[in-house]
């Protein structure tokens, strides 16, 4: 696939199926904020290293007593909406990268959604940090690597997520013989400050 610019709202909204290839990557920006290519490359396959099926796949979770929804790339980043949004909606790339060709059309061949200016729309971001085997399966976190700077939702009953830091997914081990298949079943748990939630 041919884009330039910041991947990371294609990244963070990637179908489920095996991770694109991505050409001219001198073209595109440091996959995480504050490295260089080289050292995102290094960063991301942390956790490809340990479950590559699971690479940049999508997992959702809703937390309606803070009309929170969190949407999960795995191994990349994590959003969190002070809303609640569907499915198809999460799922269409946030438009923060640019056609390789700016002057044919259409652009990509996928819908996408444009950035937002909106903080009913627009989400935190926080990014791959570390992953962490254990019983059963393994733990990735992600952790906010820049403030919204921005007022939070005005919906009646919803809570602003300014002060989370953090987000630690769970998830569990992966057959093999799933790994080969590349067709994952998504059980995500998501801990957070205020509990746990379990991904659809």
């Amino acid at each position: 696939m041919d884009l330039r610019g910041d991947l990371s709202g294609l990244l963070s909204s990637h179908p489920t199926a095996p991770l694109l290839s991505l050409h001219h990557f001198e073209a595109v920006e440091p996959l995480f904020p504050g490295m260089d290519r080289h050292g995102s490359v290094l960063h991301i396959m942390k956790a490809a290293n340990v479950d590559q099926s699971r690479m940049v796949q999508q997992s959702i979770c809703y937390v309606r007593a803070s009309n929170w929804t969190f949407s999960v790339s795995w191994g990349y980043s994590a959003h969190v909406y002070e809303n609640i949004f569907p499915r198809s909606y999460l799922k269409l790339p946030i438009e923060t990268f640019h056609p390789w060709l700016r002057g044919s059309f259409p652009f990509y061949m996928f819908n996408t959604r444009r950035v937002s200016r909106n903080p009913c729309e627009i989400p935190h971001w926080f990014f791959f940090d570390s992953i962490e085997q254990v019983n059963g399966g393994v733990v990735t976190s992600y952790t906010r690597k820049f403030i919204r700077n921005m007022t939070s939702c005005s919906f009646s009953g919803n809570i602003s997520a300014d002060p989370l830091a953090s987000i630690r997914v769970f998830s569990p081990k992966t057959p093999k013989e799933v790994r080969s298949s590349h067709l994952i079943s998504s059980h995500e748990y998501f801990s957070f400050t205020s509990g746990w939630g379990k991904g659809e």
